[in-house]
């Protein structure tokens, strides 16, 4: 068992370096997505709590398109109704998802992809261009995307429109090329919270990043710390109903294969100059659900309960998976 366990992983690593899909196409185009349901932990199907997180459904999605996967990063409207995503091959993808009677998540209907374009108006088509990892819906609608190995912010006032360029923080091209800004969420008065997935200038932590919108449509930045716990690093960002933030955290290696936290932090630590101490809501590792977890949104329910969403990056890998989770956070 071991050892197959360890050769799974070796080809999961080995086809990470595989060929890159094509891309999604300028126009958008409709796309059915086929779902199966994801049950919490593989060896009790009935359970329905880990840490302080309940579940209310998971889904393993497939669809009828190439271009489907990669997705780096999601957002949810405040009514639960629209779900939008990007892709680190720069595709997007808008769904609304589907509930049963019990509130729990059972699929996603209604869905389109498109391809982002670049500056010049045409879809992005190289990955070193197109890998998008982070997206926030600013206040006037529009999408502020970051994207790494050439790292950059770009502001997108729809989906399908040409964006403009954003002046990130000085130092942000000093990234790790594979290592950029995955967590990244947006206030309502318009303040972007952005945090490195590698970039460190002190031991044990990474550096976050504060945008007080500026005059012309620029930020203001300022730079924070991001404790982080050995082999973990982060992978999303959430302002939750409460006004405090969640944040995915991800290790991978050989051996344990895929482990997620779920962590949660006061809005009162975020400040310039301070060091952020996130506590555990959950952790996620076989034989619980879990996947390359990246995508991080949080909404309130019907019954006014907070919700977070959880998406997954299959790295366009057959032995990687495209899943959704949503969990309750308990009292």
């Amino acid at each position: 068992m071991a050892n197959r366990f360890l050769l799974s992983l070796c080809l999961l690593v080995a086809a990470c370096a595989g060929i890159s899909p094509p891309p999604a196409g300028a126009q958008e185009q409709p796309v059915t997505i086929e779902s199966s349901a994801l049950t919490l932990k593989i060896d009790e199907p009935k359970a329905t709590r880990v840490g302080k997180l309940v579940w209310r459904g998971g889904l393993e999605m497939r669809a009828n398109s190439r271009s489907f996967g990669g997705l780096s990063d999601l957002h949810v409207t405040p009514d639960n109704r629209t779900l939008t995503s990007i892709s680190d091959e720069g595709g997007w993808l808008v769904a609304t998802p589907r509930f049963d009677d019990k509130g729990m998540l059972v699929g996603l209907a209604d869905a389109r992809m498109g391809q982002l374009r670049g500056l010049d108006g045409k879809p992005i088509d190289s990955k070193p261009e197109a890998d998008a990892e982070a997206m926030a819906r600013l206040p006037d609608g529009s999408w502020l995307v970051s994207f790494e190995r050439r790292h950059r912010l770009w502001r997108y006032p729809t989906l399908t429109a040409t964006p403009l360029p954003v002046e990130g923080p000085a130092d942000i091209g000093r990234q790790p090329g594979n290592g950029g800004i995955e967590a990244l969420t947006a206030l309502a008065d318009g303040t972007v919270v952005a945090i490195s997935e590698e970039y460190s200038r002190q031991a044990g932590t990474v550096v976050g990043w504060i945008g007080k919108p500026d005059a012309g449509g620029r930020y203001a930045w300022n730079a924070f710390s991001y404790s982080t716990a050995p082999d973990y690093k982060p992978t999303a960002l959430a302002v939750l109903p409460d006004g405090s933030y969640a944040t995915l955290e991800r290790a991978f290696d050989m051996v344990r294969g895929v482990r997620v936290r779920v962590m949660r932090f006061e809005a009162a630590q975020l400040a310039p100059g301070s060091t952020v101490r996130p506590e555990e809501l959950a952790h996620l590792s076989s034989p619980y659900a879990v996947d390359n977890l990246e995508g991080l949104a949080a909404t309130r329910g019907a019954k006014g309960e907070t919700l977070l969403w959880l998406m997954s990056d299959d790295n366009f890998n057959p032995l990687q998976r495209n899943i959704l989770m949503l969990f309750e956070l308990a009292p």
